[in-house]
């Protein structure tokens, strides 16, 4: 089996704080989104992964540092990392065909910007199981239509008029990913463009048409991390389901004097706690120092510094310096306000 997983896009919904790193690579409840992304897939196949193959953009923004946390993120998977690149921003089905020389045999494609939780047995007589959630809105989304069997017809995007509840979540899985490599490339070759790009969905689409049979697996949580408000709600349901399962989420090298920390939490080595109060629902970065506050539903990310501060839905990136009274903010790496 392998993994593959497209992630070279800028992030601009979640800027400030993807301007100095990537996305994906952004912690939620103390580790990066890919990584916990990509290990929770493992943990759902349950068999061995024989190769994961990142998808960057360009290197002066993707460059060693990222490739080399990759890398090491698949050697602790027991997979060989591929790393390959996406020069120009043209489209998922684009994006895909850059890996082309790891797509063969089965496969599972994923977007790095969500994150899920989930326990099925994934249908491996299917050419292609797509994984869906249940919601509320299916006008909002990209859905899939189901025949009597409960297989997949049909790819519908933000129907005017009901046509299912299941939404699609971006992550895929192939019994021949090369099937869908001969499709995409028919798409490139014939320039098929759905809203200015390459999509996967017009590959999976020449699937469907030449008959082969789509199934859906449900997963029970499906968190995005587009941008500021969603990402610090999927950090609190991610420090939820963590500390149902019991993990560990404070370091012991975390120093309290004078304060009290409020599970859930993540509190990374080396914080300082000063006269503050932190929880429920705040993930803090390796390093950091709080004073004189309190810190709930919010992020904070490495080597931070805070005093003075009441914060509640806030997200604070690595080595700023925030000084104040506001509570519902958003301030990029390296920033400073006192």
């Amino acid at each position: 089996m392998k993994i593959i997983v497209p992630m070279a896009g800028r992030g601009s919904r979640l800027r400030p704080h993807s301007l100095t790193v990537p996305k994906p690579l952004i912690p939620v409840a103390g580790k990066p989104i890919v990584h916990r992304l990509v290990a929770d897939i493992v943990g759902i196949l349950n068999e061995p992964i024989e190769e994961i193959a990142f998808i960057l953009g360009d290197p002066a923004f993707f460059g060693d540092e990222v490739v080399h946390s990759l890398e090491a993120l698949a050697q602790e998977l027991g997979a060989k990392p591929s790393i390959y690149r996406q020069l120009e921003p043209k489209g998922t089905g684009h994006a895909i065909m850059c890996a082309e020389e790891s797509l063969s045999g089965p496969a599972v494609i994923a977007y790095a910007d969500t994150l899920i939780k989930a326990s099925f047995d994934l249908d491996k007589e299917a050419d292609s199981v797509i994984w869906t959630k249940k919601v509320s809105n299916p006008e909002a989304y990209g859905v899939v239509n189901l025949n009597e069997q409960e297989e997949i017809t049909e790819l519908v995007e933000k129907p005017s008029t009901f046509v299912s509840d299941q939404a699609v979540i971006g992550i895929y899985y192939f019994k021949d990913v090369g099937v869908l490599k001969e499709e995409l490339q028919y798409v490139l070759d014939n320039n098929i463009i759905n809203g200015g790009e390459y999509q996967i969905n017009d590959g999976i689409k020449r699937m469907m048409q030449s008959g082969k049979i789509f199934k859906t697996g449900t997963v029970e949580e499906w968190m995005d991390c587009g941008n500021k408000e969603v990402t610090v709600e999927t950090n609190r349901r991610m420090l939820t389901i963590l500390a149902e399962r019991n993990e560990v989420l404070i370091a012991n090298s975390v120093r309290l004097e004078g304060s009290e920390i409020i599970p859930p939490c993540f509190i990374g080595e080396g914080v300082v706690l000063k006269n503050s109060t932190v929880g429920p629902y705040a993930s803090i970065g390796s390093g950091t120092i709080i004073e004189d506050s309190n810190v709930k539903n919010s992020i904070i990310q490495t080597q931070a510094t805070v005093k003075n501060a009441t914060l509640d839905n806030a997200m604070i990136g690595n080595h700023a310096v925030f000084n104040g009274r506001f509570t519902n903010v958003s301030i990029g790496d390296y920033s400073q306000l006192s």
